[in-house]
């Protein structure tokens, strides 16, 4: 295990009468089932069959990190994603100052993971009722995302919804360029490509789910002092807003690189968007201490964190062995593995076989 041996606590008893420490939490039973997601995503686009003719044309199919579009010497990129359930911590700990670089963070590092650079982003507010003090925070976090992005925010909707929203969401897209012949999309990665992680700052934006039904189950709450430092708090830790990777742009400009990958839902199988070939991660980052407060607390199984968190490396470059150091360098990452012919290991962890 990634942990100290557990010990359980007796007075943590759920509603089947089983101790807390002796059940494992999982994505699925907190409501977010990632192959069930799967089935609705294909059920969803299976008819999306129209495709525009000329300028405008569609140069990717759907299911890669983002969309590209045909503009002449250039492909415009387009994302689009939200903050998730993490809105719901905010709203506990009354800070939204940071759930607007998250917004802007998921859309951009999607955009990264093609080589396209974000150049504009429209944001989608819905509210079940006005705050002023709220929607500053909301627009000084979203205006921080822009800055470090280095693109402009060009407009947006705020939707009035209580007989739909309780509390808020927050979502955005984002419009991104990339010359053609540079386009990243993983079809170079090669056996025996050099894999360089680059950390993660935090849980980012992704597996609240579950993050949320372990503190919920637990002795904890949000605004306790985080055990491994206590000179925050638990919601404030889980708050800290998803980083911003525009230092891989330089990368692709100064090496080869053949793939690229944002690390986000369903962890590291978000690697098969890339390429059909395997990882291997024989030296992998180390997990941010969140998680491993996480994996406690939900007694939450090794397969079942990789398979849900980024686990402290929130991006990846595949590219030659011998211009890895370079990247990893230039990114404060460092080579975690190597591209094999199957599957996706962690050290003697199989997360896919």
């Amino acid at each position: 295990m990634l942990l100290r041996p557990y010990t359980v606590n007796l007075n943590l008893i759920n509603n089947a009468g089983i101790p807390m420490k002796d059940k494992h939490l999982t994505y699925a039973e907190s409501g977010v089932d990632i192959e069930k997601e799967e089935e609705t995503i294909k059920a969803l686009t299976k008819s999306m069959d129209y495709k525009r003719e000329g300028l405008g044309a569609p140069l990717t199919g759907i299911g890669h990190y983002a969309g590209l579009i045909d503009f002449g010497e250039y492909a415009l990129a387009l994302a689009t994603d939200g903050v998730g359930s993490k809105v719901l911590i905010a709203n506990e700990m009354k800070r939204w100052n940071t759930v607007g670089i998250d917004c802007i963070a998921m859309n951009v590092n999607d955009l990264l993971a093609i080589g396209a650079e974000p150049i504009s982003f429209v944001d989608y507010l819905a509210l079940e009722k006005h705050d002023e003090d709220f929607a500053a925070q909301i627009g000084e976090g979203l205006r921080k995302g822009a800055e470090i992005s280095r693109m402009s925010i060009v407009g947006g909707e705020t939707a009035t919804l209580p007989d739909i929203v309780k509390g808020f969401d927050l979502a955005g897209t984002c419009l991104g360029m990339v010359k053609k012949d540079m386009i990243i999309t993983g079809e170079d990665v090669q056996l025996g490509d050099a894999i360089v992680g680059i950390p993660a700052d935090s849980v980012h934006s992704n597996g609240y789910t579950l993050v949320r039904n372990i503190i919920e189950q637990s002795s904890y709450s949000y605004h306790d002092k985080f055990p491994y430092d206590e000179s925050t708090t638990i919601g404030d830790e889980l708050l800290i807003p998803t980083r911003i990777y525009m230092e891989v742009l330089d990368v692709i400009k100064e090496c080869d690189v053949h793939g690229l990958a944002h690390i986000t839902g369903s962890g590291l199988l978000k690697l098969k968007r890339v390429t059909s070939l395997g990882f291997d991660f024989y030296d992998p980052i180390e997990p941010n201490a969140i998680f491993k407060f996480l994996q406690e607390e939900g007694n939450v199984a090794d397969l079942e964190m990789f398979r849900t968190f980024n686990m402290g490396m929130g991006f990846v470059v595949i590219l030659p062995e011998d211009q890895a150091e370079k990247a990893a360098s230039m990114t404060g990452g460092k080579i975690v593995g190597r591209i094999v012919e199957k599957g996706i290991k962690v050290k003697d962890l199989v997360i896919v076989e």
